[in-house]
């Protein structure tokens, strides 16, 4: 078989970035801009190429459903990232130790140290529900995080909500007297909360599913 064209390469390198930095896929039209592309038509069809070439997996029923395949693993050794608990995606729960993330991991999970390496401390967290489907986050899946207490509207948060002493996962958006934490999934309605009710344990880097990267 041949390999594929330069600029089915362009656009599986840029998959593979996107979802090494934001822990989701891009959507066509982030791939058409990305790649410089004349269309999301011909993004599509070199799209259907790489899946009959068994390099992707498309999902045309959820959004910005592309899973990459038979990568080898990334060079450079292993990792070992301390799992912390459960993480809602769906309606708040609660966590231990009063909302941090500081007692002793569950077990360490390993995962290739590109996926880490230069992004500071980063933690694991097993995920119940499915408010953020769409991303391509399931129940069952484990997020990796970056802790950090700031981050950009539309990135994917660990959010702790202090007066209910919940928290959950879900994408921020910062909105003029309030903060919205929507899910990724229609069929789920999001939540809104006080700015000052609201800190931010780190975001999303990298999603492990069903254990395996």
């Amino acid at each position: 078989m041949r390999k594929p064209s330069q600029k089915q390469q362009d656009i599986l390198a840029y998959i593979r970035d996107f979802l090494g930095q934001k822990g989701y896929p891009p959507s066509v039209r982030q791939i058409q801009e990305a790649c410089g592309i004349s269309s999301t038509s011909v993004v599509d069809y070199n799209l259907r190429l790489l899946e009959q070439r068994g390099e992707i997996r498309r999902d045309r029923e959820v959004s910005r459903g592309i899973e990459l395949l038979g990568d080898e693993p990334p060079r450079g050794g292993v990792a070992q990232v301390p799992l912390m608990g459960t993480i809602a995606a769906g309606s708040p729960i609660p966590v231990p130790e009063s909302g941090t993330w500081t007692a002793s991991p569950e077990e360490m999970v390993p995962v290739p140290e590109a996926m880490v390496r230069g992004k500071g401390d980063v933690y694991a967290l097993r995920v119940k529900g499915t408010s953020m489907i769409d991303a391509l986050v399931n129940d069952g899946d484990i997020v990796l995080i970056r802790h950090q207490q700031t981050a950009d509207n539309g990135e994917m948060v660990v959010a702790w909500l202090k007066e209910e002493e919940e928290t959950t996962l879900k994408k921020l958006h910062q909105e003029r007297d309030r903060v919205r934490l929507q899910p990724a999934n229609s069929t789920m309605e999001p939540i809104y909360t006080d700015p000052d009710n609201l800190e931010i344990q780190g975001k999303v880097i990298g999603v492990l599913r069903d254990g395996i990267v």
